[in-house]
């Protein structure tokens, strides 16, 4: 059994570091959502979802299709309880979709 050195990381382990340092964690995290959304979301209503972002712990979020746009209105404290629960209530308190 090898043992690990101490310099030794995973890559998603770098990449966070990295992120931390430089001061873009909140870009990795707004990659996760869209990642999470990706998978939550079918692919046509996946497609019509332009952005995602975090400011001021706030997700936007844009979407093209007017439809959707109105369904996640709707939905608003619902996406934003699932993303807390997934991602940390920490990390933002609100939801934007434009």
């Amino acid at each position: 059994m090898r043992k690990n050195k101490k310099r030794e990381f995973q890559s998603s382990e770098l990449v966070k570091s990295f992120a931390r340092i430089h001061g873009f964690e909140h870009k990795l995290v707004a990659f996760e959502i869209k990642d999470f959304l990706e998978e939550y979301l079918d692919e046509s209503l996946f497609s019509e979802i332009q952005s995602v972002n975090i400011e001021n712990k706030c997700v936007i979020i844009k979407i093209n299709s007017p439809l959707l746009k109105h369904d996640f209105q709707m939905r608003k404290s619902f996406y934003l309880k699932k993303f807390q629960d997934k991602f940390g209530d920490d990390k933002f308190n609100d939801l934007q979709i434009l």
